[in-house]
Parts: structure tokens; sequence; C-alpha cells
């Protein structure tokens, strides 16, 4: 008789469980999980908001476009939890085989929902920027904690990558992930500036 996998759904587990998952050493949960989490808050906030101000203009297009929207990243986030153990089982079959080849393009997949996190909150940012000059506190509040929970996700899904990274014996890759990084944070911070100052401008 063959043996009973048992797979375990993350994203399905309670607070509790999810955090003491991500607390155990032993668990197949990553910090790629934990970004994805916090990042799916993120949306929330985001779609919060969004959902504040779409009662106040219920006509408005746009507006219903990015609570639509909101919600489809709040799901993927969630989703991208168990995508991301996933995303490490090649890895560790590598490693157990101890295949230099195999692990270093094992290595990339591993870190591929990451880098799927930083770019899906780069759209989150967007959507927050375009919303930030509301005169509503209320979803100002929400627009503001979805900034930052977005960069929070956004920073530990570029650790992973730069920790999974300094493993690879292949230097132009870790120069790569590096900069991919530095790129895409500054681009970031940018959008962040372009946020609170629209925030400033309307409590003043």
């Amino acid at each position: 008789m063959a043996e009973k996998i048992a797979i375990e759904i993350y994203r399905k587990k309670d607070a509790e469980g999810f955090t003491a998952a991500l607390a155990d050493p032993e668990s197949r949960m990553k910090l790629g999980s934990g970004a994805a989490m916090t990042a799916a808050v993120a949306s929330a906030d985001l779609e919060r908001a969004a959902a504040i101000l779409a009662k106040e203009d219920a006509e408005n297009e746009r507006l219903a476009y990015v609570l639509r929207n909101a919600g489809i990243l709040r799901d993927y986030m969630v989703r991208l939890i168990d995508e991301d153990v996933k995303a490490h089982g090649p890895l560790r079959r590598a490693m157990k085989e101890q295949e230099p080849r195999t692990i270093e393009a094992a290595r990339q997949t591993a870190i591929a929902i990451c880098s799927e996190v930083a770019a899906m909150m780069g759209k989150a940012l967007e959507f927050i920027e375009e919303l930030a000059g509301t005169k509503n506190a209320e979803a100002a509040c929400y627009l503001a904690g979805a900034m930052d929970s977005a960069m929070g996700a956004v920073r530990s899904a570029m650790r992973y990558k730069e920790y999974f990274a300094s493993f690879s014996s292949d230097e132009t890759y870790r120069y790569i992930i590096s900069r991919e990084n530095e790129l895409t944070l500054s681009s970031y911070e940018e959008l962040c500036r372009n946020i609170s100052a629209k925030m400033s401008h309307e409590t003043n």
C-alpha cells in the first residue's frame, strides 16, 4: 500500500496556527510565505480604503476598478502563501541529491514567489498613490497602512531573495539579484514619497 502524504494548506490556518508554523524552524513555511501574507494584509487595507471611497462615489468607474483589483490582489497574495511552500520542494530534493546544477536551478525557483510578491506590491502602491489625495480621513488611514504593509512585504521578500542568492556559486546571479532589489526598492520608495506628500497636502 502506498504511503499517504499529508498536504498541509497553510493559507487555511487561523492566525495562531499560521504564525506558529512560520515561527517553527522545522516548518515548510519560509519567509516568502510570511511576505505573501503581509502583502495580502496590505491588499486588504487598500481594498477597504477603496470600498470606503466607493460608498461616497458609487458611480466612479475608476474607483470600482481599483476596488475590484485590490480584491484580486488580496486573493492572489493569499494563494501565494502555499505556492511559496511548493516552490521550495525542488530545492529540498536537489539538496538531498547534492547535484550542483540542480541546486542552482532549484534555488532560483525557490525565490520566484518573493519576486512575484515584490512585483505585485508595486501595483498595489500605484493604486494607493492614485487614491492618496482623498479627503476622507478613514480611507487615508487605511491607505497609509496599506503602504506600510506593502513595503514591509517587499523588504522581507527582497531580504529572502538575497539570502538565497548568497549561497549561489554564480557571482553574476548574485549581482543581478542585488541590483534588481536595489532598483525596485528605489522605485517603490519614490512612490511612497509621492503618497506621503499627497496625504500631507490633504491634511494641511
